[in-house]
């Protein structure tokens, strides 16, 4: 396929920036390759990172954590953002003990799902997101107040997931995942 480049639009000035540790909050007025002025709003997020995390054929999850803008509880697989200093997968066995509480000894094989991170917003965010499929060693010791949750790694398993989870980040991983693990269900 072939497909046309266009010049990126001109930025003409910046009219109101918000920073904070977790986002920065950006309004500008853009001039679009046919001269239209628009007004225009972004953010600036750390880049995140999510793990499919498996033991013994089960994928774990942590307990659901209150997300504050879908104002509920959701079930999550393990994930976070990446510091400035660190790359994705440096990240992962600093999350993993954070939400599953298991040391990275406990991590058998760490696969990434992506090695070039996805834009989740690209029209309004800079945030990209990287996944990876932890293996925990079979005898590895997870905290049982930790987990929140555990699907069977097969397709019935699956399928019941994704009728749970509601993160498109998630779902998006565990789905690619799936395309590229060869299934003999």
């Amino acid at each position: 396929m072939n497909q046309t480049t266009k010049s990126p639009w001109k930025t003409l000035d910046g009219f109101l920036e918000i920073n904070s540790h977790w986002v920065k909050l950006i309004a500008e007025h853009l001039e679009t390759t046919e001269g239209q002025i628009v007004e225009y709003w972004r953010v600036e997020r750390a880049n995140s990172v999510v793990i499919l995390t498996i033991q013994a054929d089960k994928f774990l999850f942590p307990p659901p954590m209150y997300r504050p803008g879908v104002a509920e509880a959701t079930l999550d697989f393990p994930g976070g953002r990446v510091e400035a200093e660190a790359t994705p997968a440096a990240e992962v066995p600093v999350i993993l003990k954070k939400e599953l509480g298991v040391t990275e000894s406990a991590i058998a094989r760490l696969e990434p799902i992506n090695t070039i991170g996805w834009a989740i917003n690209s029209s309004f965010s800079n945030q990209k997101l990287y996944g990876f499929v932890a293996e925990l060693h079979p005898t590895a010791t997870v905290n049982p107040e930790l987990i929140g949750a555990e699907y069977p790694v097969t397709a019935d398993g699956i399928s019941d997931l994704l009728k749970k989870l509601t993160c498109l980040q998630c779902r998006a991983l565990l789905l690619e995942w799936q395309n590229q693990v060869d299934f003999r269900f």
